[in-house]
């Protein structure tokens, strides 16, 4: 059985240099690379040991046959005419599958169902039967891949991807596949480390699959040693005797190495929900001696070798894919640097990252940088010496060449960029000129920054001790790369200019929202803060909706209303979490109706007036305001309204459009003001216009000037305001 084989390694995508490395030490021969694959030529005994050994591979594939293919019959006889009797028994069981396309072949599923036909018509001639399909655990799986006109017909010797180790039944939210974790550490120098004794930590281990991958890298244990199903375990060309010896060889290895003394490999994990499938993962992997998890916030990762000995960091941080992610990765970057600069003087650290931008925020400079995928994802595995000669402390990033005083880093904070200490510098003057009159007013939310200097555009809110930040979305001109350079700039400015940790700050994205978006659930923190303005408490929620549940440039209409509620019947439409209605109410008006069409901020609503002991005569109403303001009968003497720009509902008929809709609703309204009222109306659409004809039927008032604060008199267009009355 020494005949050599052409031999196929598949692998993911950017892999195909370290495969051919481990490939050709595995004893392929005539061995090149291709896009994500190697060829090359081996024996049975080589293919079978690249199976077993390959910590790199998807699959290994024994090609059968190669033969050109200019149309579909071309490609049925190409594959009728193998020996497939020397293969698959005749009523087995076999599983096709097809890549490529060209010669008139470019559906795949057609490709693939000409070569089933192909094999069982085969099979059916010489003995009768014929064999059935399974996709999940066949007898043998083939694939035939077609490129330009020529067919490489395979059989899959993996069977399932050789990823698939066995030992991760459990696994995160987005956990690494396990070659691209082996292939992480290998470039990380892992291998030349474990040999010398060195040690392993990971401060956001997840389920432990970088951890798994260093032991069974360190204690010599064949990456797929203990899968029990093949795809050439019942392939009938199949020397169950060269397995056997490979296997026992294998686990003779396995048995030295995991009786050597184990080498400190830790991982922290913050989530406790990760930390048993971790440990349930480690024990299938039997490894249990030798990589220990502990759950551990990233604030207080120390590694801490029982022997002192240094050795690799290894880590795959978050990439982030939702609104606000930019804020939390940042800080969680800075974080994970100032960690090891502060912990981790003479280690090396890996850094595998989505976001490669960001890996610059940790204040210590690479030297070297690999490309990868994670998927379609593109990578990059940041490698960093943690030598104070390496940490950025400058504004250009120069290099600190300070040596440590007493053993320990003495480590300067790393300063902002020429850009971001310009925003920092905007954002003080505003909080310090601002803050004198929150204080003087007694106002708790107030805004310290809304787009003031054009290339960052962000609006900066204050909530007590908390700031909200929404990022305005990047006109199309503006270069995505300057303008997340920028973003992060401002984000680091962030906790250092309004001396706030970098766990109070929230931010988000605001574009043209349309239909409800404005108001769907964005996280489910369910996190709400008691704040106070003119008397009365407000719940504000700043993490689970793009708004907080109080407009803060409307403060100045609400103290309007509360002012002017006395004894009065109070109407809020489109009253959202009823802020003005608790304003009215704490006014001492003679009843008030707040009408909605969402249950939630309803519910949100009933929870303010509680919070105030308002809850009597507040009458709270869930209906799409159009259709209750044609059938309302009601009178009253105080109306606000305050529309979205647009509007649509399961339980609402058609869409609402503010500047089409906005003289029907505001005639609805007026037919129930009672005598001698007065309405406020009022949107936050900057190209609205109210219509002309509305002042020849009524005394209107534009108060837009009226209805805004210091802090938002640096946007006169945030919203325009109007005082409606009969004549």
């Amino acid at each position: 059985m020494s005949d050599l084989h052409d031999l196929f390694l598949t692998c993911p995508k950017g892999l195909d240099g370290l495969l051919l490395e481990e490939a050709q030490a595995l004893g392929l021969t005539e061995a090149r690379a291709q896009v994500s694959a190697i060829r090359g030529k081996g024996d049975l005994e080589t293919a079978y040991r690249l199976c077993l050994w390959s910590r790199l591979a998807n699959r290994v594939l024994l090609v059968l046959s190669r033969f050109p293919v200019s149309n579909a019959e071309d490609l049925y006889l190409g594959v009728n005419a193998v020996s497939w009797s020397d293969h698959l028994e005749a009523d087995g069981s076999l599983a096709v599958e097809f890549s490529g396309k060209g010669s008139g072949i470019d559906n795949t599923h057609f490709g693939a169902l000409k070569v089933k036909d192909a094999i069982v018509d085969n099979l059916r001639a010489e003995f009768g039967k014929r064999p059935t399909v399974d996709k999940v655990n066949p007898d043998i799986r083939v694939h035939l891949h077609l490129d330009r006109g020529q067919a490489v017909l395979s059989l899959d010797l993996s069977g399932h991807s050789l990823h698939q180790r066995g030992y991760r039944l459990q696994q995160g939210a987005a956990p690494l596949k396990e070659n691209l974790a082996a292939a992480v550490l290998i470039r990380a120098g892992w291998p030349k480390i474990a040999a010398e004794g060195g040690a392993l930590s990971d401060p956001m281990c997840g389920v432990g699959t970088f951890l798994i991958e260093a032991g069974l890298i360190a204690a010599d244990v064949a990456p797929n040693l203990k899968r029990e199903r093949w795809g050439f375990s019942n392939w009938l060309g199949h020397v169950p005797a060269i397995w056997k010896k490979l296997i026992e060889e294998a686990q003779q290895r396995a048995e030295v190495g995991l009786a050597k003394t184990p080498l400190w490999i830790r991982g922290y994990e913050a989530d406790p929900r990760l930390i048993q499938p971790a440990r349930n993962n480690i024990e299938r992997s039997g490894l249990a001696e030798w990589v220990k998890i502990y759950q551990g916030e990233l604030a207080t990762f120390e590694p801490r070798p029982d022997k002192g000995q240094k050795g690799l960091i290894i880590c795959n941080p978050p990439y982030g894919e939702r609104l606000g992610d930019e804020a939390s990765l940042l800080y969680l970057y800075q974080h994970l640097g100032e960690r090891l600069r502060q912990s981790c003087l003479g280690w090396s650290a890996g850094v595998f990252t989505g976001a490669p931008e960001l890996g610059k925020r940790m204040g210590i400079r690479s030297h070297k940088q690999y490309a990868f995928f994670n998927g379609a994802l593109p990578c990059k595995l940041i490698m960093l010496d943690v030598e104070p000669r390496q940490f950025v402390t400058g504004e250009r990033g120069e290099r600190s060449d300070a040596a440590p005083a007493q053993g320990a880093a003495v480590i300067e904070q790393a300063r902002l960029s020429e850009g971001g200490q310009m925003f920092a510098n905007r954002l003080q003057k505003n909080v310090k000129a601002l803050g004198k009159w929150a204080r003087k007013e007694k106002i708790e939310c107030y805004r310290v920054y809304d787009a003031d200097m054009p290339e960052y555009a962000l609006a900066v809110d204050l909530y007590r001790d908390w700031a909200h930040v929404q990022e305005y979305a990047a006109p199309k001109s503006i270069d995505p790369e300057k303008a997340q350079i920028r973003l992060l700039d401002a984000l680091a400015a962030l906790p250092q200019a309004l001396g706030i940790p970098t766990e109070r700050i929230v931010i988000k994205r605001r574009e043209r929202q349309t239909g409800k978006k404005q108001y769907e659930r964005q996280s489910a923190e369910g996190r709400f803060m008691e704040v106070e303005e003119g008397g009365v408490k407000l719940l504000v929620n700043l993490t689970d909706y793009l708004d907080t549940g109080l407009f803060l440039d409307h403060r100045p209409i609400r103290m309007r209303i509360q002012r002017e509620a006395a004894g009065k019947r109070f109407l809020n439409l489109f009253c959202y979490t009823a802020t003005a209605t608790v304003h009215a109410a704490k006014g001492d008006a003679r009843s008030t109706t707040s009408v909605d069409l969402s249950k939630t901020y309803l519910d949100w609503a009933r929870r303010n007036l509680s919070l105030n002991g308002l809850s009597d005569k507040q009458r709270l109403v869930q209906s799409d305001v159009m259709e209750w303001l044609r059938e309302d009968r009601g009178e009253y003497d105080l109306v606000f309204i305050d529309p979205p720009t647009f509007s649509n509902s399961k339980r609402m008929e058609g869409v609402f459009d503010v500047q089409r809709d906005h003289v029907e609703l505001i005639d609805l309204a007026m037919a129930r003001l009672a005598k001698g009222g007065v309405l406020y109306f009022s949107n936050n659409f900057r190209k609205f216009e109210l219509d002309e004809g509305l002042a020849a039927r009524y005394q209107v008032e534009e108060i837009s000037a009226q209805t805004l604060d210091q802090d938002f008199a640096r946007n006169s267009k945030i919203h325009r305001a109007w005082r409606i009355s009969v004549r």
